[in-house]
């Protein structure tokens, strides 16, 4: 068999045994599908040999480019001792080793600041750091002997992945409307979306009245509340809606006011996505919560973290007749492999100097949005470090949206693999989030095929 004949069977074998995740699959069946094969810096290459600027960064999760020499061999290393072992009732280097490291992070991000990030829960994946930030803040009222405090107020237009209690604190009614009779009862908060203000106002001279609407909802929910769980500074599956300074400040100076935990979902902005290595440190604040994942491996391995305080993690200590214990976990929890992997993921931060080449990135990034948002079928262009969004409107004026039927993302996603970009957008938005090692160059010609491409699609309507 020849390798045509292979990659013939392997797109075969794709459409008879694959379900793709967020895919309609009677379209997929209609196409020939991308077979990647392989990676290098920035880029993915396909089965045709053709090669791609990973403008997804593999849907978010790599930060430093594929193939680096170091994580290869961290994890070749660490093959060589172990692949898995159980965190129940058993511990490993690895995992230590991370740990340590991540308390180490969070301590010099955010040196002063009160409540401390000191304990480190791993899972698997964004969606189970958030499974795990809800369970912990609704036992840990129990404990405290505040039972009636079960509710969580969630911000409209936020997503936190797609398990039960994940989709029950989201709010992406394409995503989760099907599932709602699953769901449990949750608060929902007006979203900081100045482009669509539900309130019809502009900032600043708004006064932030989301803010004003969630300290209505505390006042008057927060007996009830376990936590407020939010997306710092961008909604991402959302919209890549980027926040009004001083919103997510006011958010933890009300959750204090009113003895309501914070969760901060950082799995999508967490390891520099926004210019920092976590979005809370551009307001200055900390989460009594923290969830982290994709970034955390550079994709290499699935891996999730949920960072807590002392005075959470305190509230389980007891006798073990009193079943304070935290009854969750899963079987991969702190693989060695994949803890490994983050350890040197991690080390790159500070030997390729990531954040600091962030402000001459994001400046080239700002420029060409810039230009963009002239565009005569773009509404609103926003960008908070390395993630950016494009929303494209029928009309500017009316800021009528495109239906979602209608495909123009993907209608733009589709032209632009023809000028060897890969994007996934979100309906009519335009979703730019390459590496953050990504040089000048490819980012140049990225933001330069984003404007051909937009003009290319919407020029026909």
């Amino acid at each position: 068999m020849n390798y045509i004949e292979q990659i013939q069977c392997l797109e075969k074998a794709d459409k008879d045994f694959i379900w793709h995740p967020f895919t309609q699959m009677r379209d997929w069946l209609d196409e020939r599908p991308l077979i990647i094969t392989e990676g290098k810096d920035c880029f993915i290459k396909d089965s045709d040999g053709k090669w791609y600027l990973d403008g997804v960064s593999s849907l978010w999760v790599n930060i430093h480019g594929h193939r680096r020499e170091s994580i290869d061999n961290a994890v070749r290393a660490q093959l060589d001792k172990i692949a898995h072992s159980t965190l129940l009732g058993l511990c490993n280097e690895p995992s230590i080793l991370l740990a340590e490291k991540l308390i180490g992070l969070t301590d010099s991000r955010f040196s002063g600041l009160v409540p401390r990030l000191s304990k480190v829960f791993y899972s698997d994946n964004g969606s189970t750091a958030v499974e795990v930030a809800l369970k912990m803040a609704f036992q840990f009222w129990i404990h405290k002997s505040r039972p009636r405090k079960q509710k969580f107020i969630a911000i409209k237009n936020g997503y936190h992945g797609d398990t039960v209690g994940a989709m029950s604190v989201g709010s992406v009614d394409i995503f989760h409307a099907t599932f709602g009779p699953l769901f449990f009862d949750t608060i929902k908060a007006p979203s900081p979306y100045c482009y669509r203000c539900e309130f019809g106002q502009n900032f600043p001279d708004c006064g932030l009245a989301c803010l004003g609407a969630m300290e209505r909802l505390l006042e008057r929910h927060a007996k009830e509340s376990a936590a407020v769980i939010l997306e710092p500074l961008v909604q991402a599956a959302g919209g890549m809606i980027v926040w009004p300074e001083g919103y997510l400040r006011g958010v933890r100076e009300l959750c204090t006011k009113y003895d309501v935990l914070l969760i901060a979902d950082e799995v999508a902005t967490g390891f520099g996505r926004t210019g920092r290595m976590f979005a809370c440190e551009h307001e200055q604040i900390t989460p009594d919560i923290m969830c982290l994942s994709k970034g955390i491996t550079n994709g290499y391995m699935p891996l999730a973290v949920t960072l807590t305080t002392e005075q959470v993690y305190s509230a389980f200590l007891g006798e073990f007749s009193e079943l304070k214990t935290f009854f969750h976990g899963h079987s991969y929890t702190g693989n060695p492999l994949a803890c490994a992997a983050a350890v040197a993921s991690l080390d790159i931060f500070e030997s390729d100097a990531t954040l600091q080449n962030m402000p001459r990135k994001n400046g080239i990034m700002q420029n060409a949005l810039a230009d963009i948002a002239q565009l005569p079928r773009v509404g609103n262009v926003r960008c908070k470090g390395m993630m950016a969004g494009v929303e494209l409107v029928k009309d500017t004026v009316t800021r009528t949206a495109y239906d979602w039927k209608e495909r123009i993302g993907w209608q733009v996603a589709f032209d632009m693999r023809k000028r060897g970009v890969i994007i996934r957008p979100l309906g009519h938005i335009l979703v730019v989030m390459p590496p953050l090692a990504i040089s000048d160059n490819n980012l140049a010609y990225f933001m330069r095929a984003l404007k051909q491409s937009v003009i290319e699609v919407t020029g026909k309507y």
